[in-house]
């Protein structure tokens, strides 16, 4: 079964005037898309085109040598997107609690120094990339992937994370990479990433 785009699940405007709807239907509708049909194009014909997209990006030696690159980059770039818009959402924002806002808590001293390590991790991701919060293992991790590669990749869980390739910002930030970040935090839905720390 090909790949496919999942619908947005708020409207394109849902998260002004921290994100903008233009940059989000670009994001969305072009660049999403792009890696969907690249995907589904590198595997066509082959033994992995009905593989999910996670046992995909888990088995990357697996695959033939000229197909690893073409998976890394579109499929990642697939399975990345499709997390980052079920992590945000209008009004959302604040803080986690429960076992994830003790979770980071514990982990990191406070939600701010989790703030503010998050933030340097995606500010400093050199180029384009993300930054994520992770759990590794027994604990929480903050990492920084480059281009579309996924901490699945690495055995790792995603719990959310901020894409900051320019395409997510330019349009209403141009080069500020910082105030796209500290504007980002107002539309976390910290309710969705409590569920994927609970299934994790």
């Amino acid at each position: 079964m090909a790949f496919s785009v999942p619908p947005l699940p708020y409207a394109f405007d849902a998260l002004e005037p921290y994100i903008d709807a233009q940059t989000m239907e670009i994001h969305h509708d072009k660049h999403h898309a792009a890696y969907v049909n690249n995907a589904n194009a590198a595997l066509a014909g082959t033994e992995w085109a009905d593989t999910s997209v996670e046992k995909l990006l888990t088995s990357l030696d697996k695959l033939p040598a000229d197909k690893q690159a073409p998976v890394r980059n579109n499929a990642g770039g697939h399975y990345n997107h499709s997390l980052f818009w079920t992590v945000l959402g209008p009004g959302k924002g604040g803080e986690p609690s429960g076992a994830l806002g003790d979770a980071i808590a514990a982990r990191f001293g406070s939600f701010g120094n989790f703030q503010t390590q998050f933030k340097a991790a995606a500010v400093g991701r050199f180029g384009s990339g993300w930054a994520w919060l992770v759990n590794d293992g027994d604990e929480l991790a903050i990492v920084s992937t480059p281009n579309q590669e996924t901490p699945i990749s690495d055995g790792k869980t995603p719990l959310v994370g901020i894409d900051v390739w320019e395409h997510a910002y330019y349009l209403k930030y141009q080069n500020r990479r910082p105030d796209y970040v500290d504007a980002w935090w107002n539309v976390v839905d910290w309710d969705a990433v409590a569920g994927r720390f609970a299934a994790a």
